[in-house]
């Protein structure tokens, strides 16, 4: 049975979105009506979806992959309660290395080690590839043909974040990059997008 009117489509859209455990692309959302509504009408339903829910505890964001629920995040720490495990702690050299792959990207292995001035372990390239963060999108044209490394659009996804343009100011993670020591600290909470069931 097709939906007939636009709260129908707005509906459909909504239990999709809280059914899904990963963020729906427009295009994936357009192949659940057998009548197209056509990308503009989804974003513009979706545009409604989102509106609708401000306010709640739950909230309707456009990530880099596609449209997703999630927690707001001033209620993450409630929920951080009910977790049994503790999520991965990750070193500072980690944390270095993922930021200057995000800001420097395309970047290899010896732009990495030049810029932190130390060799980088594989089990720091292994950690942030394990965790889905970043890729080899090619190879250098220099001798060698290393590996360029950049971040995925699930980095983008965890981060909450739609684009490398939302990326916190350089100086503001030098900020927070001060505060940390050489112990390691917690990863950051993936999204909570437990909202659905």
């Amino acid at each position: 049975m097709e939906p007939k009117t636009p709260d129908e489509c707005r509906r459909i859209l909504e239990v999709a979105l809280l059914a899904a455990s990963e963020p729906l692309a427009v295009g994936r959302l357009r192949r659940m009506f057998e009548v197209d509504p056509g990308a503009e009408t989804i974003r513009r339903l979706l545009d409604e979806l989102r509106i609708e829910w401000e306010g709640r505890g739950v909230e309707l964001v456009q990530l880099a992959s596609g449209w997703r629920f999630r927690t707001r995040p001033e209620f993450q720490p409630y929920l951080e309660r009910l977790k049994e495990e503790r999520p991965p702690k990750y070193s500072r050299a980690v944390l270095e290395t993922l930021a200057i792959i995000a800001y420097r990207q395309p970047v290899t292995r010896g732009d990495i080690e030049d810029i932190r001035g130390v060799a980088v372990s594989p089990g720091v390239l292994r950690a942030l590839e394990s965790r889905g963060w970043i890729d080899v999108v090619g190879h250098r044209e220099t001798p060698g043909r290393p590996e360029l490394l950049a971040t995925t659009r699930r980095f983008l996804d965890d981060l909450g974040l739609r684009s490398l343009a939302e990326l916190p100011a350089l100086t503001e993670l030098e900020r927070i990059m001060d505060l940390v020591d050489d112990q390691e600290i917690p990863q950051p909470a993936p999204p909570a997008d437990e909202a659905h069931g």
